[in-house]
């Protein structure tokens, strides 16, 4: 598959408001000084719901943002079937093999650190008919609160990292933990890449109950749905196993059953 190819950035509805609203302050503050407590207050709001939308990891208000498959996919029946965090070499193999016993297909979101450490791990990924994605070079938790400048540099080292490795340019990005702000979606349109959420999550990095976990993500199973699991950072069940590797066979066994089939993102918007 050819390497994504940079796409022009379009600022949102909320991104446009948020320029006018700093330059009609900035206006007001040159024609009327001694209104600068209203221009601050339409600035101050302007950042508050920019910050909102940023921590809202489903929300499209800064840009494009995958939450579900298309009609073509779900008219096909597929799912998706997305794992963050890894790959971890006690847990990935591991994952890889329940994969291979159900047919199913998966998108890796690799941590680039990561996946330069164990680099056999990722071609193991793509040997098997998966694919990897980026989920940033070093996976800071203050991600969100990254400039410009950083943040292109943190998604195109892990774009180059994975995309050596791999040997394929990874077409999707999904940031730590979902957060984010008004500077990425420009780094993600020159690299190319789009922002890929999730229709539900597991939350089976502090979740270690595995019947828990199984229902969050089988309540209103449909095609269509983006489903999110982490083989890196699991959680563990009570008796110290990785909560992914409880959950996915019955997880697999609930897609069968609906006449779902699990593929990767790539292949639901070819």
């Amino acid at each position: 598959m050819t390497p994504p190819a940079p796409r022009r950035w379009r600022p949102s509805p909320l991104i446009q408001l948020s320029i006018g609203t700093h330059l009609g302050a900035l206006g007001a503050l040159l024609a009327w000084p001694q209104h600068w407590a209203v221009a601050l207050a339409a600035v101050f709001a302007c950042h508050l719901a920019l910050t909102v939308a940023g921590l809202l990891p489903r929300c499209s208000l800064l840009g494009p943002n995958l939450t579900r498959l298309p009609a073509a996919a779900c008219a096909r029946r597929e799912i998706a079937l997305t794992i963050d965090d890894g790959p971890d070499p006690q847990v990935t193999p591991q994952v890889l093999a329940l994969l291979d016993e159900a047919g199913a297909r998966a998108s890796f979101f690799c941590i680039g650190e990561r996946a330069a450490a164990h680099p056999e791990l990722i071609a193991e990924i793509v040997r098997r008919g998966h694919t990897v994605e980026n989920h940033s070079q070093h996976h800071r938790h203050h991600f969100s609160l990254f400039g410009p400048r950083r943040i292109h540099a943190d998604v195109a080292a892990a774009q180059h990292t994975l995309g050596q490795l791999a040997g394929s340019t990874p077409h999707f990005f999904r940031a730590p933990a979902g957060l984010r702000n008004p500077f990425l979606e420009p780094v993600l349109a020159h690299l190319g890449l789009r922002l890929a959420a999730w229709t539900r999550r597991a939350y089976d990095t502090r979740e270690g109950d595995p019947a828990r976990v199984l229902a969050r993500l089988c309540q209103g199973l449909t095609a269509g749905d983006i489903l999110l699991l982490h083989d890196g950072h699991a959680a563990r069940t009570a008796d110290g196993r990785p909560v992914i590797l409880a959950v996915l066979p019955a997880l697999l066994e609930r897609i069968a059953a609906a006449g779902l089939r699990p593929v990767t993102l790539r292949h639901a918007l070819q």
